[in-house]
């Protein structure tokens, strides 16, 4: 899976965050989930051990308030920010191509697994019609090839099932987050399928 932020990038991305205004751990993750169109949410093992590394170096700050640790950049930390202004822009395009690249992979990889679904319930539907349309021969009992054939529509959409889970899932784990619009794409797309087996089954 693409990377969002080449090494060192993140470091100076929360620097440019908290130059905008304190924050407080889960804002922090919620912006940047924001500002990468949903495809990257980072866990708080992958920020908070980075804040507390700036903190160390003199660059934020960290203050109690309630039951929230709120972060705020310190004049070392707004310097260093306005010093690397050039690198941040650097930043702010190559993001917008990691999550374009990353939203494409999703989509590949959920495209693919549908249409090998479609594949296999072409076969499954073409097998059944097939044999539908054969007399029955010695113990060829056409209730028992059809659910030779139901066994076999269920072994493909619990294949589909668990290739895109995987995918899906892994993605997440690895800090990404999914797209409302490649989920409404998902919905769509199988209730089209849905749509078609019911056509075919009754044509």
């Amino acid at each position: 899976m693409t990377p969002v932020f080449s090494h060192g990038d993140l470091r100076l991305y929360l620097l440019n965050l908290l130059d905008e205004g304190p924050r407080h751990g889960y804002d922090i993750m919620q912006a940047l989930s924001d500002r990468t169109g949903g495809t990257y949410t980072p866990s708080a093992g992958t920020i908070y051990p980075r804040l507390a590394k700036l903190e160390e170096e003199g660059l934020v700050t960290k203050s109690v308030d309630g039951r929230k640790t709120v972060y705020a950049i310190t004049e070392a930390g707004h310097a260093e920010v306005e010093a690397r202004a050039g690198e941040l822009e650097g930043i702010e395009a190559g993001l917008a191509d990691s999550v374009r690249l990353i939203a494409d992979e999703v989509r590949g990889s959920v495209r693919e697994a549908m249409k090998s679904l479609r594949a296999d319930l072409a076969a499954a539907t073409a097998d059944e019609r097939a044999h539908a349309s054969q007399a029955p021969r010695g113990g060829d009992d056409p209730r028992v090839l059809a659910r030779e054939q139901l066994q076999r529509a269920d072994a493909a959409v619990n294949e589909f099932r668990a290739r895109v889970r995987s995918d899906l899932r892994t993605h997440v784990a690895r800090g990404g987050d999914l797209a409302a619009s490649l989920v409404d794409e998902l919905a769509s797309d199988l209730d089209r399928i849905a749509r078609d087996i019911t056509r075919a089954l009754r044509g």
